[in-house]
């Protein structure tokens, strides 16, 4: 009887069973934890980003190009790239904000001034 028994909790995986069972959940948390959950603020706040878009923003697209809201709707946004030229494009490819201003990492061009 009890020969059966451990035979039966060998076949159903006895104890390393619990073992493997317990790597594959801390894999998958530790995967959850570096890359799905990161993941998944990086789109929360592109959400609020593209949610608070108004007129007069300076925004960059996907693309590279940068211009100034004039009209928004729910799919898409008309950017001014140049004095009158407008441009139609989906909301979704827009990737943030271009700061321009004091608060903008602007590159700072020093004049080298001779010192005597």
């Amino acid at each position: 009887m009890a020969d059966s028994f451990l035979i039966l909790a060998q076949a159903a995986g006895g104890p390393g069973g619990a073992v493997n069972i317990l790597f594959i959940v801390a894999l998958f948390a530790i995967m959850y934890f570096i890359m799905i959950r990161p993941q998944q603020k990086q789109l929360k706040a592109h959400r609020e980003l593209l949610s608070g878009l108004k007129k007069g923003d300076e925004v960059i697209t996907q693309g590279g190009l940068i211009g100034r809201i004039q009209v928004v709707s729910e799919r898409e946004v008309t950017l001014e790239v140049a004095n009158g030229v407008r441009i139609r494009v989906l909301k979704s490819s827009v990737a943030g904000r271009y700061a321009v201003g004091p608060e903008a990492p602007a590159a700072k061009i020093d004049d080298k001034k001779e010192e005597k």
